[in-house]
């Protein structure tokens, strides 16, 4: 009798625990992002072609799968001159996309010689979308996400030098 009920108990259980892994798999429950503190930080400075200062973020690191996974997803905010800076070992093609997005940002691509191959200034996806469709494609071994038209402001463009605290 006791074994039916411990059988049982172990059912219930391991049939809630599917559940709740196919609402994850499938978004209708979201994943909390990492906290804000569990990111270590660095200085990202950009320069024009005359070593003029253009712009200065604090950015937390983005530097494992899930956390480049996750990203800005689900945060409310990016306070004014703060970004996320994802890394990669080595250059390569990649796909930013705008999932679980409340607010718009510049999608800045760097290359292994700190230089800006592209910039993508993407939109708040609509409160309907997932924005998993809303997709910035470029190539870099680094990526910067910050506020919207941050870049316009700060007159970035492809091309300058970004500086990364301990990289280059």
């Amino acid at each position: 009798m006791v074994s039916r009920r411990v059988t049982s108990a172990i059912g219930v259980v391991l049939v809630g625990m599917l559940i709740v892994l196919v609402l994850v798999a499938t978004g209708f429950v979201a994943v909390p992002a990492p906290a804000e503190d569990k990111y270590e930080r660095t200085s990202v400075t950009i320069y024009d072609e005359n070593e003029t200062q253009l712009g200065h973020v604090d950015a937390r690191i983005a530097d494992t799968q899930w956390k480049r996974y996750t990203g800005l997803s689900n945060t409310t905010q990016l306070p004014k001159n703060e970004g996320m800076l994802f890394t990669y070992d080595a250059p390569g093609d990649h796909t930013y996309v705008m999932r679980g997005m409340d607010f718009g940002i510049d999608i800045v691509y760097i290359g292994a010689d700190g230089r800006i191959t592209k910039i993508h200034h993407a939109p708040e996806p609509p409160e309907d979308a997932d924005g998993n469709e809303y997709q910035y494609p470029g190539h870099g071994q680094y990526v910067l996400e910050v506020n919207h038209n941050w870049t316009t402001r700060h007159g970035i463009e492809a091309g300058d030098r970004v500086v990364i605290e301990g990289q280059h």
